[in-house]
């Protein structure tokens, strides 16, 4: 894990401004951590994927299915962090492949529901672990007390993210604008 750097080493990043250096060091080796960890979930999800002949995305689905059940389009689109539309082509593919099928709610007939067919139920189960599992397991070695401590850490990152996200970006960096016209 040492060998990835968040940040170059002597070089100001956002944020930076006001840190201590052993502040910074920190902060860069849970960037590190955070980096190992989803290009490991990434490798972990693509392999697992790949050996079922289903992409990433399709073997989440398939996997948050098995877990909860039947969900709307928007429901699965929020488990899995895409839009709409992206799930939209992920269910069309499965549906094709025979793995997931639209069913009518029987509560509000205007609400479809994605659902697992037989043939998905099967290749569910033969998936030995959903790759969030493996971080499951790994989080399941934290006390009790590290987990709350984890936890109030992580949700308080995850809301300055999300206020960054909602804010914008901000604007494109010139180089970067005046490059990607250059390759159309």
């Amino acid at each position: 894990m040492n060998a990835l750097r968040a940040a170059p080493r002597g070089k100001e990043t956002v944020g930076d401004e006001g840190m201590s250096p052993s502040v910074k060091a920190d902060v860069n080796q849970i960037l590190e951590a955070i980096i190992y960890l989803t290009t490991e979930t990434r490798r972990i999800t693509k392999e697992l994927a790949r050996r079922a002949s289903l992409t990433g995305p399709q073997l989440t689905v398939v996997k948050i299915l098995e877990t909860i059940g039947d969900l709307s389009l928007s429901e699965l689109s929020d488990k899995i962090r895409a839009q709409n539309s992206t799930v939209t082509g992920i269910i069309d593919r499965m549906e094709r492949e025979g793995l997931v099928q639209r069913v009518r709610s029987s509560e509000d007939r205007r609400v479809i529901r994605i659902h697992l067919t037989e043939k998905g139920e099967r290749l569910a189960r033969d998936i030995p672990v959903e790759p969030m599992e493996v971080l499951r397991g790994a989080l399941g070695g934290l006390t009790a007390a590290e987990t709350k401590d984890f936890l109030r850490i992580m949700t308080k990152i995850a809301r300055r993210i999300k206020a960054t996200v909602e804010r914008g970006l901000g604007p494109e960096p010139t180089g970067v604008a005046s490059a990607s016209r250059r390759e159309r």
